[in-house]
């Protein structure tokens, strides 16, 4: 399962004073948690803790998950509508001026934020854990922010106080900023072709590298890619093909066999037309590195990581699943009641052991299919979308995370995978292999 957020704005936006480090501080680390490649940063928005996508490829903070935020505060707010990608169209949403936005020690007092009241812009069933919204690349514009994605750490620095210092094991690339968002050029080869390609840096996009075009990557005979959902836009769901490229070049580094996807035309047309680009990297690709910004200096420096030479892996299930809500779960434990029997006149007490049986009820989240990919190996098993899963491989599904079972499903080509699933009022037992179609 992948997840990109990616918008192209049809209101202008402000100019902001923007983040600050609070008493005369040089740095500050901040811990994220790291969930299908994306950075979940704790965000405090007018007093407000929240957990938000940081994102580069957009410019603004956006909040689209508000059931869990009932008592945020919001000011000045006026109706705006915004489009981004996605083959629907725009959505009405409020611009709110005036706020304090707070990560770590870094703080804006006069923030702009867009709220999004349409409930199918919601990443948190599939993420499983809380996600209310997105903070954008304005939180980069007067840092030098470093993402360590092995350490889950984000150090930021002041960079008149912290310039960046050479560093010989770094390939430093050039920022070339297109409406305020981040691009790169890297090299895309074949065994008789190498094109240069300009890619947006989307540090909310989970995937390897999206790709505008084929550019002869895709082929039919034989067939080397398989249709699937991309992501969730502004606008809609975004779908395409999933294939590999040979190689990806960044300058002496060099990625092989590497996943990539190719949206649909009708998904990409506003991205086109916005904006000058051939693609864009996401977390697939910058989690292989420790990546520093310098927006202030128009510099990425990527450090490989320990993640650099694992193979690329992808949903092999055919599965998205997702949160609905929860459901009531009956558990009988056995505990041991010691007792002990006799008086002060006896020299011999007795004791004995009964065991009990124990009653425990509890909330668990509820485990459905929200896709199932034509042709994979949970489709030929006769698993359907709406399907609630009771259990994988005979563990109760609410025992694992949601990511756990990305992770299972995107490694082990051969993996044996036993579900048990309700359909309406009816129980059923599936089995399949998970399958690369590469």
């Amino acid at each position: 399962m992948f997840f990109c957020l990616l918008f192209c704005f049809s209101v202008s936006l402000i100019a902001q004073s923007g983040f600050l480090l609070q008493n005369t501080k040089k740095r500050d680390r901040i811990p994220f948690r790291l969930v299908n490649n994306l950075p979940i940063v704790e965000v405090e928005i007018n007093g407000t803790p929240l957990s938000f996508i940081l994102d580069t490829g957009v410019k603004s903070t956006i909040l689209f998950s508000l059931e869990e935020a009932d008592s945020l505060q919001l000011r000045n707010t006026s109706p705006v509508l915004l489009q981004g990608l996605g083959s629907g169209g725009s959505v009405e949403a409020l611009k709110s001026l005036d706020n304090r936005i707070k990560i770590g020690d870094a703080v804006d007092r006069d923030h702009t934020i867009f709220i999004i009241f349409d409930s199918t812009l919601n990443f948190s069933p599939r993420m499983g854990i809380p996600v209310h919204g997105i903070l954008g690349n304005e939180f980069f514009q007067n840092f030098i922010v470093k993402i360590n994605y092995t350490s889950k750490v984000i150090t930021i620095y002041d960079p008149v106080k912290y310039p960046l210092k050479e560093c010989k094991k770094c390939e430093d690339l050039p920022l070339n900023f297109v409406g305020s968002k981040p691009y790169i050029s890297l090299q895309v080869a074949s065994e008789n072709t190498q094109d240069e390609v300009k890619l947006l840096v989307d540090s909310g996009s989970s995937d390897v590298m999206w790709l505008f075009g084929d550019r002869d990557f895709i082929s039919e005979s034989p067939k080397n890619y398989f249709e699937d959902f991309l992501g969730l836009g502004l606008s809609g769901n975004i779908y395409g093909k999933r294939a590999r490229i040979p190689e990806l070049i960044i300058g002496d580094f060099h990625l092989k066999e590497v996943n990539t996807s190719f949206p649909e035309e009708d998904a990409i047309m506003k991205a086109r037309y916005y904006e000058d680009r051939d693609g864009s990297i996401g977390g697939g690709f910058l989690s292989r590195f420790t990546v520093t910004f310098d927006y202030r200096n128009k510099k990425i420096r990527l450090k490989k990581n320990h993640n650099f030479n694992n193979p690329f892996n992808y949903n092999m299930s055919g599965l998205t699943l997702e949160h609905e809500g929860v459901e009531l779960v009956k558990e009988e434990r056995r505990a041991n009641v010691n007792s002990n029997r006799g008086n002060q006149n006896e020299s011999l007490t007795m004791n004995s052991i009964s065991i009990t049986t124990e009653l425990h009820f509890s909330l668990v989240p509820k485990f459905v299919v929200a896709d199932v990919r034509e042709g994979s190996p949970a489709a030929l098993a006769g698993v359907e979308k709406g399907d609630e899963v009771i259990s994988i491989n005979g563990k109760p599904c609410y025992e694992y995370k949601l990511y756990e079972l990305i992770e299972m499903f995107s490694t082990d080509e051969g993996k044996r995978i036993s579900m048990e699933l309700k359909r309406g009022p009816y129980f059923n037992k599936v089995k399949f292999f998970l399958k690369s179609v590469f």
